[in-house]
């Protein structure tokens, strides 16, 4: 047989192009609930409320993508809302000192942001080096940091709410609500954070890495890969992360206090696994976090607009979402390694 009628023989006949359901599955929800909230009332897709929607989604997705490496690596970080709380308190306190020094001014603002990054890479660290080098459960050691981020904000406000002084909060103010070519500048920061995501993710060695550790930390580690090194980094991305969304979160109320990003641990997770990234680890997709945060805020914004179910029951929701999006993802496993008979 001739090469080129070998090459026929082995050709698979072409048949109709197919849907991978379960990329497009976040996708094809998201697509459900815009029809649903729209039937339902048609403001849902009035111009201000999709800015106002989009704009809420900003925060918890930013988290969310940094969320993506923890979890794709075997993690899980349930400090996030808590962190944040403390480095909003600490900005604001920062920014307060920093005025009486420098005045009202914008490098009092950056003094703060500044700060912020520092805080959130190093509580990043500490969750990553007290995982790695201390030989603690992620699971433990995020819990205990979760209690001492709120505990202090709580102390630093002395069990009230910590405000940015208001001239201060004036100049601020355009981070969260400014736009740019009608872009709110809250969504700018997202849409970037996610790119820089989805390369880091899918084209770099470190996403990789992330994937085979969260598959298999043993092999990763006989493999030459730096284990420690890079699951260290996930939690500082997952800081950095955190700091970025509490910048531009501050300016929104201009206070913080102990009530400050409660349950937000949860809606990243959420919002992580229902856009396919496996809760076990060895498999992430940023792409399907975006939609992910999105849908959240979505129902969120459904529950607002109607009174169908109470907007108090959105907590409810999300852990229901979650249960259902993990039961999912354990059926899909078990389906693969079922033998074929």
């Amino acid at each position: 047989m001739s090469d080129l009628a070998r090459e026929t023989s082995q050709m698979k006949p072409a048949g109709k192009p197919r849907i991978d359901l379960k990329t497009a599955g976040p996708l094809i929800a998201l697509i459900i609930l815009v029809i649903i909230g729209y039937s339902l009332n048609p403001l849902f897709l009035s111009e201000g409320n999709i800015s106002n929607l989009l704009t809420r989604s900003a925060f918890i997705g930013i988290i969310a993508v940094g969320a993506t490496f923890v979890i794709t690596a075997g993690g899980i970080d349930l400090s996030v809302g808590s962190m944040a709380a403390f480095i909003a308190g600490m900005m604001i306190i920062i920014m307060n000192a920093a005025a009486d020094t420098f005045g009202v001014s914008l490098t009092t603002v950056l003094i703060g942001a500044g700060c912020s990054v520092i805080l959130g890479i190093g509580a990043g660290f500490i969750n990553g080096f007290m995982t790695t080098k201390g030989k603690i459960e992620a699971f433990i050691v995020t819990l205990g940091t979760m209690g001492i981020y709120r505990s202090l904000v709580t102390y630093f406000a002395n069990g009230g709410t910590l405000s940015l002084q208001s001239p201060v909060r004036d100049i601020y103010r355009p981070v969260y609500y400014d736009s740019v070519l009608g872009v709110p500048i809250p969504v700018l920061v997202f849409v970037l954070v996610a790119i820089a995501g989805w390369v880091l993710m899918n084209r770099t060695a470190f996403g990789r890495y992330c994937m085979a550790i969260g598959s298999n930390e043993a092999v990763a580690r006989y493999s030459a890969i730096k284990v420690d090194r890079i699951k260290t980094i996930t939690y500082v991305l997952q800081g950095l992360c955190v700091s970025l969304a509490t910048i531009i979160y501050v300016p929104r109320l201009g206070s913080a206090s102990s009530a400050t990003g409660v349950l937000w641990e949860l809606e990243a997770i959420a919002a992580v696994i229902i856009g396919g990234t496996m809760l076990k680890g060895g498999f992430g997709r940023v792409g399907g976090t975006v939609i992910g945060a999105l849908i959240l805020t979505a129902i969120a914004n459904i529950l607002n607009l109607t009174d169908i179910i109470s907007n108090y029951l959105n907590g409810t929701v999300q852990g229901v979402i979650i249960i259902v999006a993990v039961y999912l993802q354990r059926a899909n496993i078990s389906a693969r390694r079922k033998p074929k008979t």
